[in-house]
């Protein structure tokens, strides 16, 4: 196994990793971590695209793990079914727009010097499209807010966007942190070797 190889795999279980410790709650308490889904998807979408194939797989397997958890929380943990309607498959554009976000910043962009600024701005535009589309997707097709006018719905909404989007956003930045340490590192031993040959 190459060194990329090696890499991909590793990313791909660290995001799992982070998405099974944290889906359980949206917004953390003081024993769990608050949701990763957006960041997951989105890191996603920047660190697994560089194949086609290895992103569509890696994709659907994040999907199929966020499902499992979702169905692991409330059909057998007994935790709220709220969410539960027709509007959950809705999840699968909105995750696939942060991924599709992350895979074109990824092909077209450095992350050093300006494309970190890009990153950032690319990132919460990403963000908080997702977090309109999931939440209208849900007013539309829950069924649950029939005599709810949407005007109503955007008010009582909105409140959460501060959180979603910057916890996302948090994760985002810690994973861009750690790359760029670990970049840093791999030059100074690179720069090392080098000099002692």
């Amino acid at each position: 196994m190459n060194n990329i190889q090696t890499r991909t795999i590793a990313i791909f279980a660290a995001l799992a990793a982070l998405m099974a410790a944290t889906r359980f709650n949206h917004f953390g308490s003081a024993v769990s971590l608050p949701d990763a889904s957006y960041a997951v998807f989105f890191l996603g979408g920047l660190y697994l695209a560089r194949s086609s194939l290895i992103s569509v797989a890696a994709f659907a397997a994040f999907i199929l793990e966020a499902g499992l958890i979702d169905y692991y929380a409330t059909f057998i943990q007994g935790i709220s079914d709220w969410c539960m309607t027709p509007a959950y498959w809705f999840l699968i554009p909105t995750y696939g727009s942060l991924w599709l976000v992350g895979r074109w910043f990824a092909l077209r962009y450095r992350m050093e010097g300006r494309g970190l600024i890009g990153l950032a701005m690319v990132a919460w535009a990403a963000c908080s499209f997702a977090f309109v589309f999931s939440n209208a997707t849900f007013y539309l097709f829950s069924e649950r807010f029939a005599s709810m006018s949407a005007t109503e719905y955007a008010s009582r909404v909105v409140q959460y966007y501060g959180s979603y989007v910057s916890v996302a956003l948090l994760y985002i930045a810690c994973a861009i942190a750690l790359h760029i340490t670990l970049d840093i590192i791999a030059r100074q031993r690179a720069h090392s070797r080098s000099e002692v040959v």
